[in-house]
């Protein structure tokens, strides 16, 4: 059966499509039939009741040079899409929520994925603090002494920007005479508390990405820190490696798994460094096409065999 599917997304002009999640998706629809549709958040519109959009109909090809071509933009009250994956980047600001609660607005029968009501109440970075006992110790806070005392106890730590994404803004933190300046000045840049944990040497051995699949693992992808570099994220230069999970990660899998299930989160990654979870990333998760180009699962196929079934 084919379906009606609009991609609200990054444009796709923009994308770099030999790792990107969102077009694997894009390529696996249109190999199973289904009409694809282009639009950025930017064109939702609320008006009288329904929200509406300007949509483009989609072709894509694995081609870095030639990946895409866009039809003629129409405007759609979304009655006749079936699905709509929500997969525009971080960061996770007002105007990422503004469209969330437009989302809430299309009609019943079209089947947003991720639900963007828990999307809006599960960014990133907050969703893994209902799991303390799986979690490292952790601070958020834009309290400088509250900061300090954390990195008296824990010497070494790492300060994160609680919305950013692909480990921007992350620093690492050690003894130091001027540490109170540093992180004085850390915490000036940012609107929201911030995020702070102590460093996980584990993190050598790599920072996992498992993807979760209506809360079941389907992949997962093992990103080792450049030489010199504290951060796994393949942006800043980690380096993919497929990886097995241990029972520590089936654990944390199981774990989560009602909460996501509950919340209609279908796609989720998550990131896990030695026996913690790090982020319950529901926004725009990636790792997929550098899971399957390393030998590992096909996700994309996994994924809309699973939706499909939804209708």
């Amino acid at each position: 059966m084919s379906f009606n599917v609009a991609f609200q997304m990054d444009h796709i002009e923009t994308l770099s499509i030999s790792g990107d999640t969102t077009f694997a998706l894009c390529l696996e629809a249109q190999k199973r039939g289904h009409k694809i549709f282009h639009y950025t958040p930017d064109k939702l519109t609320y008006k009288n009741g329904k929200t509406l959009s300007l949509v483009e109909p989609l072709q894509v090809m694995d081609d870095e040079d030639n990946h895409f071509t866009l039809g003629k933009p129409f405007e759609t009250d979304f009655l006749d899409i079936d699905f709509v994956l929500m997969r525009q980047e971080p960061p996770f600001n007002m105007n990422y929520i503004t469209y969330t609660h437009l989302l809430e607005h299309l009609p019943k029968n079209t089947r947003i994925i991720n639900n963007p009501i828990s999307v809006r109440n599960a960014p990133e970075k907050l969703l893994v603090t209902f799991f303390e006992d799986l979690m490292p110790e952790t601070l958020i806070s834009l309290d400088v002494d509250a900061i300090l005392n954390f990195q008296k106890i824990h010497k070494d730590i790492v300060l994160k920007p609680l919305y950013g994404k692909g480990g921007e803004g992350i620093i690492r933190l050690q003894n130091s005479e001027d540490i109170f300046i540093k992180i004085e000045r850390f915490i000036k840049d940012q609107e929201e508390p911030i995020m702070v944990q102590p460093f996980l040497p584990e993190v050598e051995n790599g920072d996992k990405r498992i993807i979760l699949l209506n809360g079941e693992p389907v992949g997962c992808l093992n990103r080792i820190p450049a030489k010199g570099e504290f951060r796994s994220n393949l942006g800043v230069g980690g380096i993919p490696k497929l990886s097995e999970l241990t029972q520590s990660d089936m654990k944390i899998c199981k774990t989560i798994k009602p909460v996501l299930q509950e919340m209609n989160l279908v796609f989720v990654g998550i990131d896990v460094i030695g026996k913690y979870l790090t982020e319950i990333n529901v926004t725009c998760p990636t790792g997929v096409r550098q899971i399957k180009n390393l030998g590992g699962s096909d996700i994309p196929e996994m994924f809309w065999k699973y939706v499909e079934g939804l209708k």
